[in-house]
C-alpha cells in the first residue's frame, strides 16, 4: 500500500482561498457519515487516510481509493501533482470550495482539500461502480432513471448559478445502489493548462457548437445551455453504445474532423427504433440554437423522464 502521511503543518495543510489579509479559514468540517441508523459523527485527520489502489488518471493527477483507517471506510482521493502557478492553484481551490459547498445526492461529495508536499489532495465520495464511460444502456427505462438523476444534479447546480462545463460519461459516476452522480469539478482548470493539444479532442467531443466556434450564435455562449448539449450527447452515446457524431474507425477522429462534425453537420438524432419520447428528449437537448434547448428544470418534466422511459 502507498501510505499518505501528514505529520506536521509544514508538509500538509488544509487548503483555503486567501483573498484578503485576514487569517485564512479552512473548509467547514463536513462530517463523515456513520453507519445507517447511528447518530455518531466522525471527523478525521489527513494522517488517518491510507491510499490503496489507483482507480483513474488524467492530465496532471491520479485518483486513488483510500481507506479511513479508524473506520475502514473507503473514499476517493484525487491527487493533483505539484506544478502550480498561483493563478491556476487559486482557481482549483475556488472550484474545490464550490464543490465542497454543494450538498445534493446526485453530485459527488467533496469532504476536504489538502496541500501535501505541494500536491493538492482532494477527499471525495467513493463511487464503487466507476464512471459511465464505455457503458451501453439500451433499455430506455434504465436510461430514463439514470438521466433523471443527472438532471436532478444539474437542476441543483444551475439553481445555485454553478455550471459544470465538462459533462461527459467519464465525469458521471455510479455506485452499487444505482445512484448516479456528477463528478470532477476540481482540477478541470489543470487539465486545460497542462497539454491543451493532447486533451483537446477528449474535451471538445461533448462541447456545444457555439462554444467551439464563436462565430456561431454571434459569439454568445450560455454555459447552462452548454451543459444541456453535453448531457444530450452523453445520453445518446449511452443508448447507442458509441459516440454519436461522425466517427472514424469507431473513434472520435482527429480534432479537425470532430469540430467540423459538431459545428457544421446536423446534430445527431436517436435512431428510429427508439421511442418517440426518447427521440424528442434528445432533440430538445441537441438543438444547434442554444435558445431552443430546454433547461434542466424543463427536461426533468419531459415525458421521457416523468413517464420513466419508453420501455
Amino acid at each position: 500500500m502507498l501510505t499518505t502521511s501528514c505529520e506536521s503543518s509544514s508538509t500538509c495543510k488544509r487548503l483555503t482561498i486567501d483573498q484578503t489579509s485576514e487569517p485564512r479559514q479552512p473548509f467547514p468540517p463536513r462530517p463523515i457519515s456513520a453507519p445507517s441508523g447511528s447518530t455518531e459523527v466522525l471527523m478525521f485527520n489527513f494522517s488517518e487516510l491510507e491510499r490503496v489502489n489507483p482507480i483513474g488518471s488524467r492530465a496532471g493527477g491520479t485518483v486513488y481509493s483510500a481507506v479511513h483507517k479508524p473506520t475502514g471506510r473507503l473514499y476517493a482521493l484525487k491527487v493533483l501533482y505539484g506544478y502550480h502557478e498561483d493563478s491556476v492553484r487559486l482557481q482549483i481551490i475556488r472550484e474545490g470550495q464550490i464543490f465542497h459547498d454543494v450538498d445534493n445526492p446526485n453530485v459527488v461529495k467533496c469532504y476536504d482539500m489538502f496541500d501535501h508536499n505541494g500536491d493538492i489532495q482532494v477527499l471525495l465520495e467513493f463511487m464503487d461502480g466507476g464512471s459511465l464511460k464505455g457503458k451501453h444502456i439500451h433499455n430506455e427505462k434504465a436510461l430514463s432513471d439514470l438521466t433523471r438523476q443527472i438532471l436532478a444534479g444539474l437542476v441543483h447546480l444551475h439553481g445555485r448559478h454553478v455550471v459544470h462545463r465538462d459533462i461527459k460519461p467519464s465525469n458521471l459516476l455510479i455506485n452499487s445502489r444505482h445512484e448516479v452522480k456528477i463528478a470532477d469539478f476540481v482540477g478541470r482548470v489543470l487539465a486545460k493548462t497542462m497539454d491543451p493539444c493532447n486533451s483537446s479532442v477528449a474535451n471538445t467531443a461533448y462541447m456545444c457548437p457555439e462554444r467551439i466556434d464563436t462565430d456561431i450564435n454571434h459569439g454568445k455562449f450560455d454555459p447552462y445551455a452548454g451543459d444541456i448539449w453535453s448531457l444530450g450527447v452523453c445520453i445518446l452515446e449511452l443508448y447507442m453504445g458509441r459516440y454519436p457524431f461522425y466517427v472514424v474507425g469507431g473513434q472520435k477522429g482527429d480534432f479537425a474532423s470532430l469540430t467540423w462534425a459538431i459545428c457544421r453537420s446536423q446534430p445527431p438524432e436517436a435512431p428510429p427504433t427508439a421511442s418517440g419520447e426518447f427521440r424528442h428528449f434528445i432533440a430538445c437537448c441537441l438543438q444547434r440554437d442554444p435558445n431552443k434547448r430546454l433547461s434542466a428544470v424543463q427536461l426533468l418534466q419531459h415525458s421521457f423522464i416523468s413517464g420513466n422511459g419508453g420501455g
